[in-house]
């Protein structure tokens, strides 16, 4: 083989190699924390989140109430308008690179709206060390994470906001684990 043929081979295996091992984080969607999350030791928080209005965000915008709304706005279709979508799904305005064929803008406002993309910290392996997975892009969300979109700033339907009472309507705790028996 000639060696600039080598060269350039080696040069661009090295190249894939660190794109793949530092690209940026994917939006995976909730079907990968599903797994995990929905299994009661865990406090079931998959369904806490399917009662929740998070998990309705991308659907209410198909309601007539909402389209009666967003013509008051000048928007046609809702679950079009990048006015609604940027608080009604998560990962609005990531990159299509930035979201794997698993993640579901239908889902409205998924885990990875509050927690961050998912697929670096997705696996049981990891989520089974806090530390590890917080290092690995998992967020605990705080009220300044809610405050993206639960601001009256260019929300025409904002509501008062009280963090710790909103809070406490979607908290998903995992359980304190059993005492071991002697």
């Amino acid at each position: 083989m000639n060696r600039s043929i080598f060269v350039i081979i080696v040069a661009l295996t090295i190249f894939v190699a660190f794109n793949l091992a530092y690209a940026a984080p994917k939006y995976v969607g909730g079907d990968k924390c599903k797994a995990c999350h929905k299994l009661e030791k865990y406090g079931n928080q998959q369904e806490i989140w399917e009662k929740s209005k998070h998990a309705q965000a991308f659907t209410v915008l198909a309601t007539e109430k909402a389209k009666e709304a967003a013509k008051k706005l000048g928007v046609d279709d809702p679950q079009k308008s990048d006015k609604c979508l940027k608080c009604h799904v998560t990962g609005f305005g990531a990159a299509a690179e930035a979201k794997d064929v698993t993640f579901k803008m239908e889902e409205g406002v998924g885990c990875e709206a509050c927690h961050g993309p998912g697929s670096d910290y997705k696996t049981m392996a990891i989520m089974k060390d806090m530390k590890q997975a917080m290092a690995a892009g998992l967020i605990m969300p705080d009220e300044k994470t809610c405050k993206k979109c639960h601001t009256p700033e260019g929300n025409d339907f904002y509501k008062e906001f009280n963090y710790k009472a909103f809070f406490a309507q979607i908290a998903h705790p995992r359980p304190a684990p059993a005492p071991a028996q002697k």
